[in-house]
């Protein structure tokens, strides 16, 4: 038996269990596939996890780090003041919380009893005080990456949107727009020499965060329900499961 992956959890960690709460990943998941969602949140089996990327994570630390050192002076980082960007690292008293993946922003949303969560990156603030919400991403490609334009990039607008979602339910003031640090490792170096180089770029994301209280009670309606959703039409988990089970018939 693989001690890697354990398929099912606890009731405690199931939907209506003392630990379960709504994370922004398990709203992506819905939209994904509804099917699995149930699955996973309601009959307590999620889905066989991909592999972490370790290389992002030690970015997203790195980030959190340099970004943390001009938090501290009360000052700009570079990268904003290269941008033209009028805002500065904020040093809210909850910030550390709201980074904290088993903790992050939370909501309970009264008309469904759900109660949203999500963790962001970082957090500015405008010489206006609007909040500015912050993702980090690191990638290694060819070219660097200086806008979201393909359609796999769409949870990461929808993420964002989330996490403005989550901030304006806390009663801040939050703006419109948000910003992704996005860090492409360069693949065109004639060595390695113990080193990888990142072309670093500021990309502004208008959010529309109208969609997040529609869902909220579609994924209330779905886990009320006794009967499993149909699968999402792009969902390649699914798709495997279909192709086994009629190779086993």
């Amino acid at each position: 038996m693989s001690t890697f992956y354990n398929p099912t959890r606890g009731d405690a960690w199931n939907y209506g269990g003392n630990n379960w709460k709504l994370s922004r990943s398990k709203i992506d998941l819905f939209l994904e596939c509804p099917r699995c969602f149930y699955i996973d949140n309601k009959l307590g089996v999620k889905r066989v996890p991909g592999f972490p990327f370790s290389i992002n994570s030690a970015v997203d630390h790195l980030l959190k780090q340099e970004f943390d050192a001009h938090r501290v002076r009360g000052e700009q980082h570079p990268l904003q003041k290269e941008y033209g960007i009028d805002a500065r690292p904020v040093a809210h008293d909850e910030l550390d919380e709201w980074r904290y993946n088993f903790g992050g922003m939370k909501y309970l949303h009264e008309p469904t009893g759900l109660l949203v969560s999500g963790a962001i990156d970082d957090l500015w603030i405008t010489g206006a005080d609007e909040y500015i919400v912050v993702d980090y991403k690191a990638t290694a490609k060819e070219e660097a990456v200086t806008e979201l334009d393909k359609e796999w990039q769409d949870g990461y607008k929808r993420q964002m949107e989330v996490y403005q979602w989550l901030l304006r339910q806390n009663g801040l003031l939050v703006s419109d727009t948000g910003y992704f640090v996005y860090c492409t490792g360069k693949m065109d170096r004639e060595a390695f020499d113990k080193r990888i180089e990142f072309d670093v770029n500021l990309i502004p994301y208008t959010g529309d965060d109208s969609w997040v209280e529609p869902t909220l009670l579609k994924i209330k309606k779905c886990l009320e329900s006794d009967t499993i959703p149909e699968t999402g039409k792009s969902c390649d988990w699914c798709r495997y499961v279909e192709a086994r089970n009629n190779l086993i018939v």
